[in-house]
């Protein structure tokens, strides 16, 4: 939803520069601005689509970018089904293209600044790209505040992102990762074979050695409400956490 500070925010357009296939059903897309923001890692961008005949459609994207003044941010889209949107992006969208574009958006899903203590992020699918902004955020900045992340996939290669997560948490011992994985053996025997439950946020409160002061979840609607009372459950203040919730 946007609000009626987000409306004040020009439209601008910008051209998709690049894309890449991250899993079987997300993509990024690199996007130069017109006009250049610096955003905070966490927000969003608005994007719409106009049809030839008028017809126009508009969706929400995480910003996947570390935040910066460069004029080029990645969003990353998952193919919905019947997703007008993602399919346009997915199966008609070309390097080139121009789209119209608002933002950045947002002021309450937003990495800490200063951060100066432990931040527990919890994600699934697609819900990653905000995390990944803030963990981009962190690791660009070498902070080296306790940080977790817990992601529920369905199978190692729908772990977006995999590569440089993997990248950062072999780099950085105060960073630590588990992924919840649903629909296969876990490679790794740090990681689960499950669905995300509160014995697994607490074992990973335990590693983090910790109460997390910032707790960042996001998701589809039924996972966030899963992942947040585990999250409660284990004795974390409500005032930490906050949320965002995908889809329906």
């Amino acid at each position: 939803m946007t609000d009626n500070g987000d409306q004040q925010i020009p439209w601008q357009s910008c051209v998709i520069v690049g894309i890449v296939q991250r899993t079987p059903t997300i993509k990024s897309l690199f996007l130069r601005l017109s006009r250049s923001f610096v955003h905070i890692a966490g927000q969003h961008v608005d994007v719409k689509l106009t049809a030839p005949d008028g017809y126009s459609a508009m969706r929400s994207y995480s910003i996947a970018s570390s935040a910066n003044a460069s004029s080029i941010i990645e969003i990353a889209i998952e193919l919905l089904p019947d997703g007008e949107v993602s399919s346009f992006f997915h199966d008609v969208a070309a390097v080139g293209d121009e789209i119209e574009l608002r933002g950045p958006l947002g002021g309450h899903f937003l990495w800490p600044e200063p951060a100066a203590d432990a931040v527990l992020l919890i994600g699934a699918g697609s819900g990653l790209v905000p995390l990944m902004a803030m963990i981009r955020q962190r690791h660009s900045l070498a902070q080296t505040l306790p940080t977790a992340l817990l992601l529920s996939a369905r199978t190692a290669r729908d772990v977006l992102f995999s590569e440089e997560l993997h990248s950062i948490e072999s780099s950085d011992p105060a960073f630590l990762m588990a992924l919840a994985i649903t629909r296969e053996r876990p490679a790794r025997g740090l990681d689960y074979g499950r669905r995300i439950d509160g014995a697994m946020v607490q074992e990973i409160l335990t590693r983090l050695d910790r109460m997390p002061t910032h707790v960042f979840v996001c998701g589809s609607n039924g996972f966030v409400n899963i992942a947040t009372d585990a999250v409660l459950l284990a004795g974390v203040d409500a005032s930490s956490v906050r949320t965002e919730r995908y889809g329906g």
